[in-house]
């Protein structure tokens, strides 16, 4: 397992900012199995259930509680645990929840992002950092051909504006502070949004809306059956994410010996996974059968209706591309909330939703072993 990704992150003292939340538990747990040594900040898990709480995480790592809008408490946890490489996933996540809490979602995917930045500035040490923002950050015309990362920022909504927000704070940061000869801060950016997978419980998302309603016995909901979305495993973008801190820390890594540029990346399905909310749910009944019913809103908040990414950078610089196409990944996200149902919820559930999470972590490797991808392959 220490093996992927360089072998880097073995003995490395990782800082995952939102690490208690559904993408900041699948990169712990991949992490934890890298062998690095993961400090976690966030306020605590977001839902109930958590797949924090149910893979047993907080006795596994150093778990700091805080809140990124505290710029003091997090320079000074910075200052304590000396990170050698930061992933950035704290967050307000939600678009409809932006409609409510415009100003909340604003100061913590803002200047939660500044009071990071300044804190690695401060602090003057050797660090990567990564700034995971989202798919949503792009000016979204509707328009069909994929996005690029020099295709213009803005936002509809008050989150997706403020993770545009996000990417320009992160480029001001890099450009003003850390691009200077001998800048021993590598900061880049990685864009990726609608993912699935085993853990997610947040509300109004179509997968743990799905999975709530099967389990009940209930028909699932469904509000806008035509939104196209690039549905992708959670794995996928969390590989991205950490082959591009690899390089970043060791550029050697990179295919070809090239050094990654310090800027940011789309990590994204293939084109093929582009289908609507109403196919995605025909999908997940095809492993767990049920029924859903069309209750598409008159008047609904404004959300992109088609959205895809193109990893053309991600592929040519990197050697990154999707390991699972779009049948396997609902395939294995159906699998894992079964398996965690049947887990139920007595004092061994953890260690056997753990031990499935690291069932389909290892699967995904050995996939990607299999289509001999760098990031697997690399030594």
């Amino acid at each position: 397992m220490t093996e992927a990704f360089g072998n880097w992150y073995r003995g490395q003292r990782v800082l995952v900012t939102g690490n208690s939340g559904f993408k900041g538990s699948w990169l712990t747990e991949w992490l934890l199995l890298l062998g690095a040594e993961v400090v976690g900040y966030s306020v605590g898990p977001p839902t109930s259930p958590a797949l924090f709480e149910q893979l047993g995480l907080t006795g596994r790592l150093q778990h700091v509680l805080g809140d990124v809008r505290d710029g003091s408490a997090l320079a000074q946890m910075l200052e304590e645990t000396k990170p050698t490489c930061i992933f950035h996933l704290a967050a307000q996540p939600i678009v409809r929840t932006s409609y409510v809490q415009p100003v909340e979602t604003i100061a913590t995917n803002v200047m939660g992002t500044v009071n990071l930045l300044e804190a690695v500035r401060q602090s003057g040490r050797p660090c990567v950092v990564v700034v995971i923002t989202t798919d949503k950050c792009y000016e979204n015309r509707e328009w069909v051909h994929s996005y690029r990362e020099n295709d213009s920022l803005g936002g509809h909504d008050p989150y997706s504006a403020s993770k545009a927000c996000s990417e320009l704070v992160v480029s001001a940061y890099r450009r003003s502070f850390f691009s200077a000869p001998g800048n021993q801060v590598r900061l880049a950016s990685a864009r990726a949004g609608n993912v699935v997978g085993g853990g997610d419980w947040a509300a109004d998302r179509i997968v743990p809306d799905s999975m709530r309603a099967l389990q009940r016995g209930e028909p699932i909901i469904v509000r806008n059956k035509d939104a196209t979305r690039p549905w992708q495993h959670v794995l996928e973008p969390l590989s991205g994410y950490l082959w591009l801190g690899a390089c970043l820390a060791r550029p050697e890594l990179a295919p070809g010996g090239r050094e990654a540029p310090v800027t940011s990346f789309n990590f994204g399905p293939a084109i093929s996974a582009n289908r609507s909310v109403g196919r995605l749910v025909d999908e997940i009944l095809r492993h767990w059968p049920g029924q859903w019913e069309d209750r598409s809103e008159a008047k609904p908040v404004h959300e992109a209706n088609l959205l895809n990414l193109a990893t053309d950078k991600a592929y040519h610089l990197l050697g990154w591309r999707p390991v699972w196409e779009f049948a396997t990944s609902i395939e294995q996200t159906v699998r894992w909330y079964r398996a965690a149902m049947d887990a139920g919820a007595g004092v061994d559930a953890s260690g056997r939703i753990q031990a499935f999470t690291r069932v389909q972590i290892d699967l995904y490797q050995a996939d990607a072993r299999a289509q001999r991808l760098p990031w697997i392959m690399a030594r």
